[in-house]
């Protein structure tokens, strides 16, 4: 018989799972997982009758004793979810467009995630996990008429997100001389994020100076290196997975930023080289004025 404390992780927890044989001692223990994706495997290194687990599947075990090795049976199928790191739930509801208002109706549902059965509930909530991914329909029929049912409802298309990811943006990779650049920061779930911004490793601090404090999503940075972001929320603060890293360099004077001088210099070359033509027009006028002034005999 497989046991669990509890189906459901807790973000960064683990569940206890338990295997017993109900008959006499002496007994060791086989574990299996799988997922809805992946074949069944052994869970190596574990023979006790409890162990911990801190990710989601399917598990099931078996007892085993003696020499040659007597195995019980497998035990029924236990699932393990993970819950959301951002811990939210969501709602479906299912509406009958022209039933009547006085009509009771009851409900099933299709879904990974949902009841099986008809139920006089016309919504359903449930935490996000790893494994609420999938289509999810609904039909109705009337309470006094079990043969009334409508069609199944076009589905709705759930893509569960067990940890989202910052993203990372600049308006330039490249700080002008005396300037800055913007970083852009966000996430593409619900609101209500802080920004935390982090230059060098991820294990570094985060930045505190006034415009890199917990913003909302957009600070101006003048130092170069390479720059990464995360959000975060909530109380304990709840954090995404880290940006990808965006490199920012520190433009040097050269060629290109101070190609403004280029005119500058031409100009003063120009302006030198004119007077310089000037002083010699000049000196050869004065020259030849007084080749030709007469002489007098006294």
């Amino acid at each position: 018989t497989l046991t669990a404390g509890t189906t459901i992780i807790p973000v960064g927890g683990s569940v206890t799972l338990t295997c017993s044989v109900q008959s006499s001692d002496g007994w060791k223990y086989e574990w299996f997982r799988r997922t809805q994706t992946t074949s069944e495997s052994k869970i190596r290194d574990q023979q006790n009758r409890d162990i911990r687990v801190s990710e989601g599947g399917i598990y099931s075990c078996r007892g085993k004793r003696g020499n040659p090795v007597y195995y019980t049976d497998r035990s029924d199928d236990v699932t393990i979810e993970k819950t959301s790191e951002f811990s939210e739930t969501i709602t479906l509801t299912c509406e009958v467009q022209e039933g009547g208002e006085t009509t009771e109706w009851e409900y099933e549902w299709r879904g990974p995630r949902t009841p099986t059965q008809w139920t006089h509930n016309n919504d359903v909530t449930f935490r996000v996990s790893e494994s609420s991914s999938g289509d999810y329909m609904c039909k109705s029929r009337r309470r006094d008429d079990s043969y009334s049912s409508t069609e199944w409802s076009e589905a709705f298309t759930l893509s569960a997100s067990i940890k989202p990811k910052a993203q990372l943006t600049t308006n330039s990779r490249d700080v002008p001389v005396a300037g800055k650049v913007t970083l852009n920061c966000s996430v593409n779930l619900s609101s209500e994020w802080k920004y935390f911004w982090y230059r060098g490793n991820k294990s570094s601090e985060p930045l505190t100076t006034q415009d890199a404090a917990p913003s909302d999503g957009q600070i101006s940075v003048s130092q170069e290196g390479l720059y990464r972001s995360r959000a975060g929320r909530g109380n304990p603060v709840y954090y995404t997975d880290y940006s990808d890293p965006v490199n920012i360099d520190k433009n040097k004077p050269g060629p290109e930023n101070s190609s403004f001088l280029t005119p500058l210099i031409v100009g003063l070359v120009c302006g030198i080289l004119l007077i310089l033509l000037l002083l010699l027009l000049y000196r050869f006028k004065l020259s030849k004025g007084k080749a030709i002034l007469p002489y007098y005999v006294i």
